[in-house]
């Protein structure tokens, strides 16, 4: 391995084993491409409700509102999203007609994230004594089996009345590895490194659009054996002298194909599929009906 990268997967080891959270720039995804997948994430969800309701959320794809209950606050999340899962997207696109250039926008966004990830997971493949392809393999894009998802979020905007609620309750993330995009002066974004879980102290990450936040989720704590801690996260309500107004984040999440075998290098779990893991986590963390 060359030196560099043997340099830059410790780094990242360290922060991710520490923290659980890690800032990355010089990322190589330029600044123009992600300014235009937030401009087509604004205007999607600019769309009046009943054209979005023709691309419902099934299966991890698809438009959302108000549908995520968080067990820890047992209140809808104040939001709205779309997901984009390349093989579940069929009748879930906006034409062109409605909406020009959006899917090809976000496909190539998606891709530049899966690169992304890709290189992120290598580094931690060969801290776990797994061939540097190891994760890239596990999330093929060309498979019907890929569950990777690109999801677009729109926090709406507060009101007095709702001072009390959460835009997005405290929760960790179910993927292996999670990429945040955010927009400068939305701000909300709060994280609990394990360190610090047991005093719930929360630290505020500024939102600074030329970074990427990166946090590690519940399937690689499980596929690393425990050594890769999956922290909690939460997006709070802006306070009074706050920004009251929307918030549009992009996040990235790196899951395993379907039929891929989770199982760590020391067992200390037994196997379980890629498919059955995400689907208990999701299923207790979406309302039903």
């Amino acid at each position: 391995m060359p030196q560099e990268k043997n340099d830059i997967a410790e780094q990242l080891w360290e922060a991710a084993v520490e923290i659980g959270f890690f800032q990355v720039s010089h990322h190589g995804i330029p600044l123009a491409d992600i300014r235009q997948a937030f401009s087509m994430t604004e205007a999607f969800f600019d769309l009046p409700d009943e054209v979005k309701r023709q691309y419902p959320l099934a299966g991890n794809a698809g438009w959302e509102s108000k549908a995520q209950v968080r067990p820890s606050t047992r209140t809808p999340d104040q939001k709205e999203s779309y997901q984009i899962t390349r093989p579940l997207m069929a009748g879930r696109w906006p034409s062109d007609r409605e909406f020009p250039a959006f899917k090809q926008t976000m496909l190539g966004f998606e891709s530049q994230c899966w690169q992304l990830g890709m290189k992120i997971l290598s580094c931690f493949a060969l801290k776990l004594g797994f061939p540097e392809s190891f994760f890239t393999t596990a999330h093929d894009p060309q498979r019907d089996t890929y569950q990777s998802t690109l999801r677009m979020l729109h926090y709406y905007a507060t009101e007095q009345s709702q001072q009390g609620m959460w835009r997005a309750g405290a929760h960790t993330d179910f993927d292996c590895l999670t990429l945040l995009f955010q927009r400068p002066g939305q701000g909300g974004l709060q994280v609990c490194p394990g360190k610090d879980r047991e005093s719930q102290q929360w630290t505020s990450i500024e939102p600074r659009e030329e970074v990427i936040t990166c946090n590690i989720g519940d399937m690689l704590m499980r596929w690393s054996d425990d050594q890769l801690p999956s922290n909690f996260h939460r997006v709070r309500n802006p306070l009074p002298h706050e920004y009251q107004g929307p918030r549009y984040s992009l996040a990235f999440f790196c899951q395993a194909n379907k039929d891929v075998e989770i199982l760590g290098p020391q067992r200390k779990y037994p196997p379980i599929s890629a498919e059955d893991y995400l689907q208990q986590r999701i299923q207790a963390n979406f309302a039903k009906g």
